[in-house]
């Protein structure tokens, strides 16, 4: 593999790097010139024809005119096998996969990647294009981040994918997340509309929070069908892309560890197609992400990714809310006709949240503590996930189908919620994800109302499947409703799950029958680094974003500040804290009596003021980007804020 240094890009490998390309380049051509075919079935002989499209014979099956909606043909000109790519930059690792449509045999199994040098195209590094899945992955360490590089995958003589792999926009004042979900299969052709603006809105990181294809068990023609649609915008901007339910074949997915379910709903937990399927389709949308912070497979040996990613002084915490997720069938009493729904108004929603059941699991809040105390490169925070840590819907399929309770959300199981949604809460970021077909702006209440972060679920891409609405059974907004806002409904409430949620905005579809009023869009999440603020916009998909803030959905834009997604109220204050000018310091405060973290945060200008919400002695740690160096230990809290003291602090 290839070592560039800071100033030049393409140098001569390393050893380690070397010995990697060596074994990449071998295994291609192992793979090129082999004799033996890839196997027909792949998945194993209880399924055969998963993911048929692409194994096997696929150029001899054709598609019978019975079929609706059918995907893209997987059989095209040769010089077109390169379908698409998509990469991720940080820490100076470039990582990037680039898809192929099936090969055929005698054609290489290797792809290659060039980039752009004095206006020459210069190799960098061989891959192998897996099966099944045909993808080739490729990883280049020490990538200068400050420049703009022009890359291609090569396959063959002919086949080219070309695109820019950007400058990390450090110096930039607002960094934009473009936030989006469930782009249904249903509606095919491409995604004009959407790509045009989004090309317009110019964001820094593209994220696809999941369900990207619909094609249950052909994944790789799905997949495939997706970057058709959006390549325009991914071959030339970082962007996650993290597999829900439908990306593996399920309707809902309770992962539970990785173990293997019986039900097709998954609702038993686990998962229902062969482990081979599933590491494809991971494999596929996710390799190209940074490296799994704690990479030891599930069962079955199921790859995790869960990671972090930095964008501009943005740190992004991507995680799986699906893979260690407990299934509710056995597990809780049955509330309705399916698993996971409840429309007993009676019900006590703590029937529910019993002890051991999981949401993100120990090693994903263990890395969340990590991701806490660790500020490198970093002036603010967020989270990325698939589903949102609330129920902010009534109405399901149909605008007038009502349903308590879905306990397909991170809402349930509550304790597990409530610790997930603090750990978020302690480094004072927003949460971005999709799964629920209705755009929501949510704050979120753990112990009362307010006290905890802002989130934002974006619309779905394409509303075909699944509508959901916000429709209050009483028709009345909630208490501190959002003040002038266009819509009737904003305010403090409880989901059906029990949890307190502030809405603040919501997208209901209009009329699901008219494409232009179903609802569909796409996010924007902007990071104002000077004023530390996120402001939230929601675009329908077919609006014309040069228009202006009134060509969004109503209720938006909605704009917080950071240090908002901690809503609790100081009820006394620590000894402030003088440093020298420009430091801008990580600061953490514990519960010197608990061992509780309180926060762990980056704080700006040369004074700080810890606030705190108990009495109590607590624990001060301080660094320039961990809070490892000085430490202050048994400082008393003070209800008077101005009797607290101040210390000189040299970080």
């Amino acid at each position: 593999m290839t070592e560039p240094n800071d100033c030049d890009p393409i140098l001569p490998p390393n050893r380690r790097e070397f010995a990697w390309g060596v074994i990449a380049t071998a295994a291609a051509t192992a793979l090129a010139t082999a004799a033996e075919p890839e196997p027909v079935k792949p998945f194993g002989d209880e399924f055969p024809n998963l993911d048929s499209l692409a194994v096997g014979e696929w150029w001899t099956k054709k598609l019978g005119p019975k079929v609706q909606n059918p995907p893209p043909p997987m059989d095209v000109p040769r010089e077109q096998v390169v379908a698409f790519a998509l990469y991720t930059v940080d820490h100076a690792v470039l990582k990037l996969t680039a898809q192929l449509y099936p090969l055929k045999p005698g054609e290489p199994r290797e792809a290659r990647l060039e980039v752009e040098r004095d206006g020459k195209w210069v190799e960098l590094i061989k891959a192998p294009v897996l099966y099944p899945g045909w993808s080739a992955h490729f990883r280049v360490e020490k990538w200068d981040q400050t420049k703009s590089v022009n890359y291609r995958v090569r396959h063959g003589e002919k086949a080219t994918f070309e695109g820019t792999i950007r400058r990390d926009p450090a110096d930039k004042d607002v960094i934009v997340v473009a936030n989006m979900s469930c782009n249904s299969s249903r509606t095919t052709g491409g995604r004009p509309e959407i790509v045009q603006h989004l090309l317009a809105h110019d964001p820094d990181l593209l994220f696809f929070a999941g369900d990207q294809t619909y094609r249950h068990t052909e994944h790789t023609a799905g997949w495939i069908e997706f970057g058709l649609q959006f390549r325009d915008l991914i071959k030339d901007r970082p962007t996650v892309t993290i597999p829900d339910d439908h990306d593996v074949g399920h309707p809902n997915l309770w992962g539970e560890n990785g173990k293997r379910c019986k039900r097709q709903d998954g609702a038993d937990g686990g998962y229902f197609y062969p482990a081979t399927y599933v590491n494809m389709v991971q494999r596929q949308q996710t390799w190209h992400l940074p490296d799994a912070v704690d990479p030891k497979p599930v069962e079955q040996d199921i790859t995790v990714y869960f990671t972090r990613m930095r964008v501009g002084g943005v740190d992004f915490a991507i995680l799986e809310d699906r893979k260690f997720k407990t299934g509710p069938e056995g597990k809780i009493p049955k509330m309705g006709p399916r698993p996971d729904h409840i429309n007993d108004p009676k019900y006590d929603p703590k029937v529910i949240d019993l002890k051991g059941l999981e949401l993100l699991g120990e090693r994903q809040m263990k890395f969340l503590a990590d991701w806490a105390d660790d500020w490198t490169g970093a002036t603010v925070k967020a989270v990325l996930s698939q589903t949102a840590f609330c129920g902010a819907v009534h109405m399901h399929g149909k605008s007038t189908d009502r349903l308590l309770a879905d306990l397909d959300c991170n809402g349930w199981p509550q304790t597990g919620r409530n610790v997930a949604l603090a750990a978020i809460r302690r480094v004072r970021a927003v949460h971005l994800c999709g799964d629920q077909h209705l755009a929501v702006v949510v704050k979120h209440g753990i112990n009362e109302q307010n006290d905890g972060p802002y989130a934002f679920t974006s619309p779905a891409l394409v509303n075909t499947i699944y509508g959901r609405w916000w429709h209050p059974l009483d028709e009345k907004a909630g208490p501190n409703p959002v003040p002038n806002s266009p819509l009737p409904w904003t305010g403090e409430f409880k989901d059906g799950l029990g949890n307190m949620i502030r809405v603040l905005a919501y997208a209901n579809p209009e009329n699901v029958n008219d494409e232009k009023k179903r609802a569909d869009g796409y996010g924007l999440a902007k990071f104002d680094k000077k004023a530390r603020t996120v402001t939230f916009e929601c675009w329908p998909r077919f609006s014309d974003a040069a228009a202006g803030d009134k060509a969004q959905f109503p209720g938006w834009p909605i704009t917080v500040g950071w240090d908002e997604n901690d809503g609790r109220k100081p009820t006394a204050w620590l000894p402030t804290l003088e440093f020298e000018k420009g430091v801008d310091p990580v600061v953490k405060v514990t519960d010197a009596k608990t061992g509780e973290v309180v926060y762990s945060i980056r704080v700006t200008g040369p004074t700080f003021q810890p606030p705190v919400f108990a009495a109590g002695k607590y624990t001060i740690a301080i660094g320039r980007d961990r809070p490892d160096g000085i430490k202050l230990e048994s400082l008393e809290a003070t209800t008077d804020k101005s009797a607290a003291g101040s210390r000189k602090v040299k970080v």
